[in-house]
């Protein structure tokens, strides 16, 4: 860094101030979210799952066949079948801590991000709202293509390539999915999180993050691999770096404005994805005898899927 003696603890204040962002821009950054299905502060369970009403708390009057699920399986995942029912281990010996945060990500999402996407919802048409996800889910595809790569899926690597630079061109920057619609291009989303579950890392104990949402130790080390793996964040927004050889459209020196616009397109994408699944959500809560129980069953069978795939 070019500085002077006499503008030593300036420096160090801005080095003080870029830390701090760096660590709120590497909790808000979205690099593992996945593409539509659920919202970090939403409760997280899948549309389709059949929703356990009051009167059926009793475990005995579930139904007693459980649903078998393979690397094929389209059946909807049940966040309500017992644990050891998907061979899945419901490790959460921070549960006490862990409810605590569930609980304060679903009053977040009540009193914030609920009411700023109903607005968001009433001003921006429901076609753009799907473009802006689009836009979102395509700048992902390097780590996507990457940890396709590290397991070896090549031809999921090559769908992810083809898909990226039709839906870039073509597809106006992403905002059109053209590769899914007219060719029909679609693949498994793989993430750094699969990628260590697929060489035989366990997934560790159960997390609730505040305002991230569910993960295992695993999958939150994935998170951050993911962050790593998207060049946008060494090339076009240099917020991981500080390196002047690497060319960048944003010079290195304008912190605030890169973790400016990362967490503008941050908060754009959670209140753009929450809008989408306004109504998915809508009577889980007062459905669902154990809402935390039900969110962490069903997230952990839907990233044990993921890995089988």
């Amino acid at each position: 860094m070019k500085t002077t003696a006499g503008r030593r603890p300036v420096c160090f204040r801005q080095r003080e101030y870029g830390l701090f962002l760096v660590v709120l821009l590497i909790v808000l950054s979205g690099c593992a979210a996945q593409k539509v299905s659920t919202n970090s502060l939403a409760p997280t369970i899948e549309q389709s799952a059949r929703p356990v009403l009051l009167a059926d708390a009793n475990p005995k009057a579930l139904p007693s066949e459980a649903p078998v699920h393979d690397a094929s399986s389209e059946e909807p995942l049940d966040p309500f079948s017992k644990p050891g029912e998907e061979g899945i281990e419901e490790y959460d010996p921070w549960e006490p801590l862990n409810t605590k945060f569930f609980e304060f990500n679903r009053q977040l999402d009540r009193w914030v991000l609920k009411p700023v996407a109903k607005g968001y919802n009433f001003i921006v048409p429901n076609v753009v709202q799907v473009g802006v996800s689009n836009i979102f889910y395509n700048s992902r595809a390097t780590p996507r293509f990457l940890n396709n790569m590290f397991q070896g899926k090549f031809t999921g690597a090559g769908i992810e390539v083809g898909r990226f630079l039709i839906n870039t061109t073509v597809g106006i920057g992403g905002f059109f999915d053209v590769a899914q619609h007219y060719f029909k291009l679609t693949t498994p989303e793989e993430d750094t999180g699969q990628t260590l579950g697929f060489y035989g890392v366990p997934p560790g104990p159960y997390l609730m993050i505040p305002i991230l949402g569910p993960y295992t130790v695993r999958d939150l080390a994935g998170y951050a691999g993911d962050i790593a793996l998207n060049p946008i964040y060494w090339l076009i927004l240099p917020t991981m770096h500080n390196i002047d050889s690497i060319p960048t459209v944003v010079s290195i020196d304008e912190r605030a404005l890169t973790y400016g616009i990362s967490l503008a397109a941050r908060g754009t994408e959670v209140v753009n994805e929450r809008s989408l699944n306004l109504e998915k959500f809508q009577g889980v809560e007062e459905s669902t005898l154990d809402l935390y129980a039900a969110v962490r069953n069903a997230y952990l069978q839907k990233r044990a899927k993921a890995i089988r795939e």
